[in-house]
């Protein structure tokens, strides 16, 4: 790919009504998700919420989190967005946590904290590791490859953690396993209690990713849904990861990581006084915290409150439901029994990374499974609306790829 053409910076500036004109025109090739047309990347809860993200954030985004004496209204906000989701995830007293600036960032800071207590509280010298599904998110290998901390990944059972093989890997030098509540590739809730038992049989650090499930799966028990415990109900679990900015319906990027403990969560932090700049403490990897992913996900929190999340979330799942059941009509087999607003589904008589190019055509910006080649879609309340219309393009899409050479989907 050739490299983009290097423009100096303008010798004068331009009027805000040109340079917002140029930026629409720059977006009118990005995929339009607010009629619904991508499952991935983007949470549209609809024009209400987008609205109090951008006036919220718009409030305090020059304020900066770093300096809590300096900006105490970011700090209650961000305890009372942390108290929130504890509730939620059935946090036992004293359980602490801390807004991130994104699922990665949440998940690097248990993996921090899970290393340097195994450095310090229990005495653990020489390489680490860390043990974890196949189907773990590939943040985990990036905060790894920051820290030398090598990653152990086990096959799966029917698109699941197998505990037994989890177990098998960990030794000595394991520092954390992992669970996810769902895994992305699948949308399937990992066996977290067994985990759970193993956790608590070996003395290893639980991790529960639920950056995707940790404010869907809630809300879903609360419609009826069988949600099997995957949180701080478990005694075996340590820490979680949720993002605010995924199923809480937030701006980007906010998420969230929790502690069983204000004791484990003192492990993430950094503090550091050996510098004539005078003492820096940050309990997260970033320095300066953007005021405005605090103050929106606090205001669009109280926004909906449980009721509206479980207005919004009903619709995820009913979303799911249809079209779960239209794809298989069309032929495909859904992965597993996914429960929250993640599917993937596959057919072998048809190349699926074909249908998906072929639903880029119409508009369709989705992801893909690659074990096995499926089509995968992570869905917001607004597909309720166009899940008849995504069916409809999905048959066409089907025909349209049959005979057509293998495609690649590179849409990252």
């Amino acid at each position: 790919m050739l490299a983009a053409m290097r423009q100096p910076l303008p010798a004068t500036g331009s009027s805000w009504s040109d340079l917002k004109a140029r930026m629409l025109g720059y977006a009118a090739g990005d995929v339009r998700w607010r009629d619904g047309k991508t499952a991935v990347y983007v949470f549209n809860a609809g024009p209400e919420v987008e609205m109090v993200q951008k006036d919220a954030y718009a409030l305090f985004m020059s304020e900066n989190g770093l300096g809590p004496a300096a900006f105490p209204s970011l700090k209650r906000m961000e305890d009372e967005v942390v108290g929130f989701g504890l509730d939620l995830i059935h946090g036992p007293p004293g359980a602490a946590g801390n807004i991130t600036a994104g699922g990665t960032d949440s998940i690097t800071m248990a993996i921090k904290a899970a290393r340097d207590y195994a450095r310090k509280a229990r005495g653990v010298l020489g390489p680490l590791n860390i043990v974890v599904p196949r189907s773990a998110h590939p943040a985990f290998d990036k905060a790894c490859a920051l820290m030398e901390i090598e990653v152990r990944r086990t096959p799966l059972v029917d698109y699941l953690a197998d505990a037994a093989a989890m177990a098998a890997a960990a030794d000595g030098s394991t520092v954390m396993i992992v669970g996810s509540a769902p895994n992305f590739p699948y949308g399937l809730m990992d066996p977290i209690a067994a985990l759970s038992e193993l956790a608590v049989a070996r003395d290893l650090w639980l991790h529960v990713d639920a950056c995707v499930g940790g404010y869907l799966a809630p809300f879903v028990r609360m419609n009826g849904e069988a949600i099997a415990p995957f949180d701080f109900a478990l005694p075996g679990v340590r820490s979680m990861s949720a993002d605010l900015h995924k199923y809480g319906y937030c701006a980007k990027g906010a998420s969230t990581v929790f502690f069983r403990s204000a004791e484990l969560q003192a492990f993430m932090g950094f503090d550091f006084k050996d510098w004539p700049g005078g003492r820096m403490v940050t309990p997260t990897l970033a320095g300066t915290r953007p005021g405005g992913a605090i103050s929106a996900a606090w205001a669009v929190m109280n926004f909906l409150g449980v009721a509206g999340y479980r207005e919004k979330q009903a619709l995820v799942t009913e979303a799911r439901g249809r079209i779960a059941e239209g794809v298989e009509a069309l032929g495909f087999t859904v992965l597993g029994q996914p429960q929250l607003g993640l599917l993937a589904f596959t057919r072998t008589d048809v190349d699926c990374l074909a249908v998906w190019a072929k639903l880029r055509e119409r508009g369709w910006f989705t992801g893909v499974t690659t074990e096995p080649k499926s089509l995968h879609l992570m869905l917001s309340p607004v597909h309720a609306a166009v899940a008849g219309e995504y069916l409809a393009d999905l048959a066409w899409a089907i025909e349209a790829a049959k005979g057509a050479a293998p495609a690649d989907a590179r849409y990252a």
